[in-house]
This record gives structure tokens, C-alpha cells and sequence, in this order.
């Protein structure tokens, strides 16, 4: 059964998965565990969730089985036998209210396919029609695509990769589809429906529709499918009629646009573009600060520096007077650095000032063993973040 998984599926699904796990390794170690508190109240909210789903599908849809609908349950069974799925998803019709669509989905353990009553009326002369739609879903749940999300989802947002092993999950699922029908001009007409409306379809040109797919290769159509979940329908149309047929190929600069896109699942590329804005706008926020601190401490640290000949001379006069000089003249300091910034002493504590551009950094004495020894922290303007290294980490200077 592996000529039912789109080649590119295995390649995409293991770089998500593999990245997706390492996300998660990250997340555990940096928050010391916090990310498993996230994971459980992000469970709860599942749990909530998809309970209402499964909920409203029990309590208003109608489930298959051998009494009821039982033609559609025999298309059913059959699908699941040529799909290898000895344990049957339970499935489930309910008002499609216009419609044309099917979904899986998963609930503690119970698999769940449910078909739009839309899309059973549409298909109502043509049971391979049903059948397709009927594989695609079960394609879903065969491959784990349900399961399997939550291992990739801190990745699956990242622009181009996320949309790409989306648009693959659903070629497989096609193809899927097209394994539970007795031909691809069946499977391919199952998905003309959502192209051509629910009566439409029937008289849909196959050939006509085939051509029209080579003149998708502009820069906006080649765009929007780079950031969609779902090949374009004339894609989907000439690959299930031919599974070797080659899509023609996308517009180069479309790439580049698409890639500062994440990926926004259905909610399209507007939303995704937003979400980039959003992305920019928080690390601006974050770097833009952190960059000037960073300019801020490269600055101080050549102060610590140029103002070591100052206490220097500083601890010489204390150590061998056991006293404060009155002023810095007295023991021959300059009271300006070469980069302009100005040195001022507390004579009562020993405090040596350095008035900077951009702000003061303040060193203090302390002495250990008949020896002077300093340490630097802020004063005013000058953040703790914005202090060198030595001064952060407590570092004392001679």
C-alpha cells in the first residue's frame, strides 16, 4: 500500500517530525518542565473541544451501519477492506447545509469519518463518487495524520514547509480515494463536484478542466498555493486521473514571498501574512532592545577599562595611608577618560563614579585582606541588563 502515500509526504512528514520533537525537547529543557503545563492545559481545551464535536455528531447526525443506509455502509466496508482497515472508524452522515465535504477526526481512542449529506446527494448517481470521498477520509486515519499533528505542531507554522506537508497529506488522501474506486475518471469526477457545484459536476469536461491547470503557473496562483493546505483543485483533478503526472511548475518568485508567510492552516494567507507582521513586530520588540543594550555594555566595558589606572592609584593611596584621598587631583588622577566621560569620588566611601554619555557606572570598594578591591554596578540611566559582563556576574576588580 505504499503507492498510496505521495512520495513528497514521507520526506515533509519526517523533517517536520523530526524537527517537531526537537522543538519539544527545547521547550521542556528551557522552561525546566513548564512546557508540560502548557501541553496539559492545552489538552484540557482539546478535551473540551473535540468532546463538543463528537457530541454534536452523535446527538444530531445519522451513524451507518447494515440497517441503516445500508448501501452507503456497504461503499463504506468495502473501502475500509481495500484499504486494509480491519477495525472500522465508526461513520456518520449529517447535514452538509450546502456543503460539498467530509472530514475525519479522532476522540479517546474512537476514529470518526463523517460525510456531508451534501455531498451524498451530489453523488447520488455515481457511487464511486462517495466511495472517493469515503477513502480520502479514511486516508486520514490510516496514516495517523490526526494523531501524529501534535508531535509536529510547533513547526508546522514555519512558512513553505508547514503548507507543503499539508498539500501532501492531502495528495495522499486522494489517492487514497482513487484506491476505492474502479477508475481515476471516477475518483478525478468525485472532485470535480468541488469545483463545478453538486449538479455541474456531472457534465464537466475532463479534458477541458486538464488544460486549464497549465495556466496556473503565475506569480499570485503560484503564491497561494505556496502558503495553502490544499493543491489546487485542477492539480488534485490531473493527479488522480494520472498519479505520475507532472503539475506545471510554479512562478521562482513566488517562493521568495511565500517564504516570510507562515503557514495559517485555512485560514488562508491573509491571516498568515497578519501572523507574519505579528512574528516581525515581537522580535523587533525583543532585538531592537536587546541590540541597544548590547551597544550600551560594549561601550561601558571600554570604561571599566580606561578607568583602571584610577582605581589603581585609588587602592595604592589606601592601602598604604588607610585613608580616603580628598580628591582625585591629590593622587594624580585625571578627571576625565579619554572618551570623554568624567570621573567624580565620594570621599566619604571611596566611591569612584564614572559620569557616561549614557549614563553613570558606579565602582565600589571593598577590602579583603589588606588588599582594595572593586566591584561596578548602575547608577543613573544605565539598566542592570546594560552593565558589562564582569559587573554582572559579580567579578571584583584590583
Amino acid at each position: 500500500m505504499d503507492e498510496l502515500v505521495y512520495p513528497r509526504e514521507r520526506t515533509l512528514g519526517t523533517i517536520t517530525l523530526v524537527l517537531g520533537l526537537l522543538v519539544w525537547v527545547v521547550l521542556l529543557i528551557g522552561t525546566f518542565g513548564g512546557a508540560l503545563l502548557m501541553l496539559a492545559v492545552g489538552f484540557l481545551l482539546y478535551l473540551f473541544a473535540q468532546s463538543a464535536l463528537i457530541a454534536h455528531i452523535k446527538g444530531n447526525g445519522v451513524e451507518l451501519s447494515e440497517t441503516q443506509f445500508p448501501d452507503l455502509y456497504a461503499h463504506f466496508s468495502a473501502c475500509c477492506d481495500r484499504l486494509n482497515m480491519p477495525e472500522r472508524p465508526r461513520a456518520y452522515v449529517i447535514a452538509g447545509n450546502g456543503t460539498l465535504n467530509a472530514f475525519a477526526t479522532r476522540f479517546l481512542g474512537l476514529q470518526y469519518v463523517v460525510l456531508m449529506s451534501d455531498v451524498i446527494d451530489a453523488m447520488d448517481k455515481h457511487a464511486e463518487g462517495v466511495r472517493f470521498y469515503m477513502g480520502h477520509e479514511l486516508g486520514h486515519l490510516r496514516l495517523r495524520h490526526i494523531s501524529g499533528h501534535l508531535f509536529r505542531w510547533p513547526i508546522l507554522w514555519l512558512p513553505l514547509l508547514g503548507a507543503a506537508y499539508s498539500r501532501a497529506k492531502e495528495s495522499s488522501c486522494d489517492r487514497h480515494g482513487l484506491a476505492c474506486c474502479t477508475s481515476p475518471a471516477s475518483a478525478a469526477h468525485a472532485l470535480a463536484a468541488l469545483s463545478a457545484g453538486a449538479k455541474r459536476w456531472a457534465k464537466l469536461d475532463a479534458g477541458s478542466y486538464l488544460r486549464q491547470s497549465a495556466g496556473e503557473t503565475g506569480f499570485w496562483m503560484s503564491f497561494h498555493e505556496l502558503v495553502a493546505g490544499y493543491p489546487w483543485l485542477t492539480k488534485r483533478f490531473a493527479r488522480v486521473m494520472d498519479t505520475k503526472a507532472q503539475a506545471p511548475p510554479r512562478n521562482g518568485f513566488a517562493y521568495v514571498l511565500a517564504l516570510f508567510v507562515p503557514y495559517a492552516g485555512r485560514l488562508g494567507a491573509g491571516f498568515g501574512f497578519l501572523l507574519s507582521v505579528y512574528i516581525v513586530g515581537v522580535l523587533a520588540a525583543v532585538a531592537l532592545p536587546a541590540y541597544n543594550d548590547y551597544k550600551i555594555r560594549a561601550a561601558l566595558q571600554l570604561v571599566v577599562t580606561e578607568s583602571q589606572g584610577a582605581r589603581d592609584a585609588l587602592a595604592h593611596f589606601y592601602e598604604s595611608s588607610q585613608q580616603v584621598p580628598d580628591s582625585l587631583s591629590r593622587i594624580g588622577v585625571a578627571s576625565t577618560l579619554p572618551d570623554g566621560s568624567h570621573l567624580s569620588l565620594d570621599t566619604r566611601r571611596m566611591l569612584l563614579t564614572v559620569s557616561t554619555a549614557r549614563g553613570e557606572l558606579i565602582f565600589v570598594p571593598s577590602v579583603a585582606e589588606g588588599h582594595v578591591l572593586w566591584s561596578c554596578t548602575n547608577g543613573e540611566r544605565i539598566k542592570p541588563t546594560q552593565l558589562p559582563a564582569s559587573c554582572r556576574t559579580g567579578d571584583v576588580h584590583r
